[in-house]
């Protein structure tokens, strides 16, 4: 179980925890002993207790990445709640088909807003206080689709790319307060978003319980044992 050294939990802000990924790394960090402070869109749908089978160190907040002061706001709510923050996982992300051919603008600022400026203000806004904790972390879910480019999204593939700078930035400027940040590069992942994307079969794509045990040993690591990129495949790459 994570703990301070008062004792008092270890606490991790996950965006997008409703499902897939975040929802994946919520139940893992929970069994870990983290107390959580969930952003999903819509609180009011979401039973904590059904979910975790408790509700004990389990808080939800509103939390729509397109707010320009969403992330400032959970922040001090998520600070007053638990008093601290270790851990801030980014997870909520979108999915649209922008190519070079046909590709709407619209729609590549929809990602830009939600996969790059929606983790960007949560940073900023978290950054001051994982400072504090001396051995901050932030998880960034990037994506393949930020390391390399296989297909003709290129609109993905630009939000993934400057989510990957973003998070080297965050190495950049906090090192020396104990900030270490991973992003994290999945290819295919067993998602309602990918499901739609991929001609692959659910069982031939990683799993967010896998992905989730990975950030789960990752964020324990001592500062001495940074892990800055994983890439994770579930089909050959060359690159790889």
């Amino acid at each position: 179980m994570a703990q301070l050294q008062n004792s008092a939990k270890l606490v991790a802000m996950i965006s997008g925890a409703n499902r897939g990924i975040g929802l994946a790394i919520a139940r893992q960090l929970s069994r870990q002993g983290y107390a959580l402070s969930l952003g999903i869109r819509r609180p009011e749908d979401f039973d904590a207790v059904r979910t975790f089978g408790t509700a004990e160190a389990i808080t939800v907040f509103a939390y729509e990445a397109t707010d320009p002061q969403a992330g400032q706001r959970w922040l001090e709510a998520t600070v007053q709640q638990f008093g601290q923050l270790d851990v801030l996982v980014n997870s909520a992300g979108i999915l649209r088909k922008v190519s070079l051919a046909d590709g709407l603008e619209s729609d590549l600022d929809a990602m830009m807003e939600v996969n790059v400026k929606g983790p960007f203000r949560l940073i900023q806004a978290a950054l001051p206080v994982l400072r504090q904790s001396g051995r901050g972390r932030v998880v960034n879910i990037a994506s393949l689709s930020g390391k390399r480019v296989r297909n003709d999204n290129v609109g993905y593939q630009m939000s993934k790319f400057a989510l990957m700078a973003l998070s080297h930035a965050v190495r950049a400027a906090a090192w020396d307060d104990g900030v270490r940040a991973l992003a994290l590069c999945p290819g295919f992942v067993k998602t309602d978003m990918a499901l739609g994307a991929s001609a692959l079969p659910p069982e031939g794509m990683t799993s967010p319980e896998d992905l989730a045990r990975l950030v789960g040993l990752i964020v324990e690591l001592p500062n001495t044992a940074s892990i800055s990129e994983l890439l994770v495949n579930c089909s050959y790459e060359v690159m790889l």
